[in-house]
């Protein structure tokens, strides 16, 4: 399995840091953001990992990371020229994958899990998709809402008023070699992006998306200043635990 880490977008909520940088390049504590997918990856047991950004800060990324060899891991880099959404960015990674499964992590996600035994189940699957979810009080206003019955996704709903579980969706998701065509089939939102709600949704109704639950903490932190400072604060935490 691949590896796609998406790393755009404007990140205009979290100005006027943004204004100069791309937000994955923040410091999260002593390394910079885009560190920790990048880690998640390795860990997961993935060698090939695909980093899709912007075209204003790509030269920012290369510089940093390299071949990714530090890593462990062999990295490629592509350009989304503009910002269209979750899905039109996995799109870009259609050459790349090969014809293969994927594993996508947005390089906001900070989060502690292996999710090695995650991939290799995956790979073992015939066809269908994989999103990762997360117990959270907030889920209904900030994330897609998750409903799961007996291990598989029954719905899968952007920001509702009435929700039907507390499961949020993060931004970690395992696809087969199909998603290119769906994404391809996809129409835009109302806000003129190809939503990842949206794609996901076509697994849901072909009933072959599961749902695996993060039980460590996970932070989003490229949503806001709080959640930047929140992810900050967990890994000195973690680190100052391990000396």
């Amino acid at each position: 399995m691949k590896g796609v880490i998406l790393a755009g977008g404007n990140a205009t909520r979290l100005r006027p840091l943004t204004w100069v940088t791309n937000k994955h390049l923040l410091p999260i504590y002593n390394k910079p953001m885009i560190f920790y997918p990048l880690e998640a990856m390795a860990k997961a047991g993935v060698e090939d990992v695909l980093i899709i950004t912007g075209p204003s800060h790509s030269g920012a990324f290369i510089n940093l990371l390299r071949s990714g060899k530090d890593f462990g891991l062999r990295l490629s880099y592509e350009i989304q020229e503009d910002a269209g959404g979750i899905a039109q960015a996995i799109n870009i990674a259609e050459d790349f994958a090969d014809n293969g499964k994927i594993l996508v992590i947005l390089g906001d996600n900070i989060f502690s899990q292996s999710l090695k035994k995650d991939v290799e189940e995956f790979e073992k699957m015939e066809k269908g998709a994989v999103v990762f979810g997360k117990h959270m009080a907030v889920a209904s206003k900030q994330y897609g809402v998750i409903e799961v019955k007996n291990g598989k996704v029954i719905s899968i709903e952007e920001k509702p008023q009435k929700p039907k579980s507390d499961i949020g969706q993060t931004g970690i998701y395992m696809y087969d070699h199909r998603v290119f065509d769906f994404i391809k089939k996809q129409k835009p939102s109302a806000r003129g992006e190809f939503e990842v709600t949206d794609l996901n949704n076509v697994y849901v109704l072909e009933g072959t998306m599961i749902c695996k639950m993060l039980t460590s903490w996970w932070v989003d932190a490229g949503t806001s200043f709080d959640e930047l400072l929140k992810a900050n604060s967990l890994v000195a935490q973690e680190i100052k635990k391990e000396k």
